[in-house]
Order: C-alpha cells, then structure tokens, then sequence
C-alpha cells in the first residue's frame, strides 16, 4: 500500500544545505509541509536529472525527481527517510490515463519502474496528490530496492529494462514484441500522464 504525504514527520527545516533553503525560501518549514509541496506540483519529465533542483526550477517532476529530490533534503536535516526504485505492474486502475494506450497494443498491464520514499516501513508516493489520483492501487511490487538520488536516470533505466527483457521471455504476454517496441509503448503511457 501507498501512502501520500502526510504521513511523515513535520520536521523543522533548519537552513544550511542548498535543498534546505530552497524550500524554506518558498514557505515549507518542515519536512512533511515540504512534501505537500512537492507533492502539488504537476507530472512532467525534467530537462536535467542530474541537476538536484530541477523539480524546484521547472515547478515540476517526475516520481524519480521528486522523490530524490525528498530524500536529498531528508540527508541535509538528518531525516530518516530512504528511497525506493519499485517495478509495479502499470494498468489504468493504478496509474490512470494509460488505459487507452495499453489497450492500443493489446496489453493489459505493462511492468513500470516506479520511485517512492520508505519511512518507518511505509511506502509513501508525492507523485501526485493522492486524492486526485488514489496511490493505494499499486499494491504489489514485482521488484524494490532502495537507490541513492543519483541513480534515478542511467541506473533506473537499465535496471527497468533488464526487468522488461525477462519479462518478454518469461511471460510471452507480448509474444512477437520487442524490448525497443515495447519501450515505446512505455514511452506513449508516460507522456499521457504528462497531459
């Protein structure tokens, strides 16, 4: 199960650290109202992963960057928080809007890599505002592991994809397909989730 921001500690913000400031420059005085606010801020893909504070620049994110963006400020004010590269079986009910896209190509569910924060044993998703988009759909992961923020672009991504080899092997689900075509299925379901 998921669970959304709320339930971690209102921690205050104490400045020192570039990630710190930022949020206490734009109101968030503890970790979880800095969560809330994050959590508000649209889907969309990032021009620079690699870049710390690119959530905060653009005004928005994706599960990779907004979650590591969380777990940087969870280093600087020494908040026990860890975060998680989880692949899930994608479908509409737990990842609404990419429905009509899987259906397209004949698929039923399609295996996503997915980033959430683990605090005191709870998964807990700032993709989205939970009411908008229930998070306690996801509630089996085919994989977890926890990752460093640096690793949510290259390491994910080959990770995800050596998931996604297997799984044409093993299942035949989508017999004929290959690994580039069923990328690009991927591909179609994440930007629908842009719009």
């Amino acid at each position: 199960m998921m669970y959304s921001w709320d339930v971690l500690e209102p921690v205050a913000l104490k400045p020192g650290g570039d990630i710190s400031n930022v949020f206490i420059q734009a109101g968030a005085l503890d970790y979880r109202m800095a969560a809330r606010f994050v959590s508000r801020l649209p889907y969309g893909r990032n021009s620079n992963v690699s870049d710390p504070l690119t959530v905060m620049c653009e005004g928005r994110g994706t599960c990779s960057t907004k979650h590591a963006l969380l777990r940087r400020l969870a280093t600087e004010q020494d908040v026990d928080v860890a975060l998680s590269l989880g692949i899930y079986e994608m479908h509409e009910r737990n990842t609404p809007g990419i429905g009509l896209i899987l259906k397209k190509h004949g698929l039923a569910t399609l295996p996503e890599a997915h980033c959430y924060l683990r605090f005191r044993g709870h998964r807990v998703d700032v993709t989205r505002e939970i009411d908008v988009h229930p998070l306690d759909a996801i509630a089996r992961f085919l994989h977890e592991e926890s990752i460093a923020p640096e690793q949510i672009g290259d390491y994910k991504r080959t990770i995800h994809k050596q998931f996604l080899r297997r799984w044409l092997a093993e299942t035949g689900i989508a017999a004929g397909r290959n690994l580039d075509e069923i990328w690009s299925i991927r591909e179609e379901c994440i930007a629908a989730l842009s719009r």
